[in-house]
């Protein structure tokens, strides 16, 4: 096991990027292979401390919460319905992510395959903004069953890593007809279950490998994500109220050349 400030700088790496269309899983895997830090216990621990930068989105999004918590019909995206369109949004990629889930984390977790993601994703965000479809949806209170399954069906590709979960839903909702910033809202709700249901599955799934000298490396990496998703998630949301997404999707063609470069010289 490395030390804890190998486990803060893991956890500032899922922080800061779970919710931009960047791709948390991918840097992560980048940062675990500069670091050394590889096999089935990092993976483990990097799904671990997405539960953190969750924590993130249900203190930012408490109000909305709370509304989809009620039990009374509630109008638009509250109570049952919202929790419904949640739900279906969330299915896709749980069942396939349970069928898949052995093949991806012995398979996919390296970082050629991030850098596949990262490229490919990139060339989505760009085609996206340049040809971006006619503004149906403006306000989660609009959204419908047709707009929440798209989500849900796109969010599929965030299960190769590299793709970028919130890039996935984020282009995915833009694609039918949502307003850029309320995608961006949809998708971080979105990945409350998705994400907390796959970290319980994981962790089960783990369980054999973990032991009690490894709670405070996943302490420290959980407070570290928490702290750093509270503060992009805020200035994210602000963002799109100005810019387009076009530039992170140069960063990510960039940063896949960088991985490409960096793995044939080595």
């Amino acid at each position: 096991m490395m030390d804890l400030l190998d486990a803060a700088l893991l956890g500032l790496v899922e922080g800061v990027t779970e919710f931009i269309p960047v791709s948390s899983t991918g840097h992560l895997i980048l940062a675990g292979h500069l670091l050394g830090f590889e096999g089935v216990k990092a993976s483990t621990f990097e799904i671990f401390i997405q539960l953190g930068a969750i924590l993130a989105v249900v203190v930012l999004q408490q109000k909305r919460i709370l509304a989809l918590c009620t039990v009374r019909k509630a109008v638009g995206f509250g109570g049952p319905h919202g929790l419904a369109l949640l739900g279906l949004t969330t299915l896709p990629a749980l069942l396939l992510g349970g069928v898949a889930h052995g093949f991806i984390k012995a398979h996919l977790f390296n970082p050629m395959t991030v850098a596949l993601g990262l490229g490919v994703g990139g060339i989505g965000i760009l085609l996206l903004e340049r040809f971006l479809p006619m503004v149906r949806v403006t306000g989660l209170d609009a959204l419908s069953w047709r707009e929440a399954l798209t989500v849900g069906v796109f969010q599929c590709l965030a299960l190769w890593p590299g793709m970028s979960r919130s890039a996935s839903t984020i282009l995915g909702g833009m694609a039918v007809g949502i307003e850029r910033r309320t995608a961006a809202e949809y998708s971080f709700l979105a990945a409350i279950p998705v994400m907390f249901a796959a970290t319980v599955f994981d962790l089960y799934k783990s369980l054999p490998i973990l032991h009690t000298s490894d709670i405070p490396f996943f302490g420290v990496g959980f407070i570290v994500s928490f702290l750093a998703a509270w503060l992009v998630v805020k200035g994210f949301l602000r963002l799109l109220g100005r810019y387009t997404l076009t530039l992170f999707g140069w960063y990510r063609l960039a940063a896949a050349g960088v991985i490409l470069l960096l793995w044939h010289w080595a």
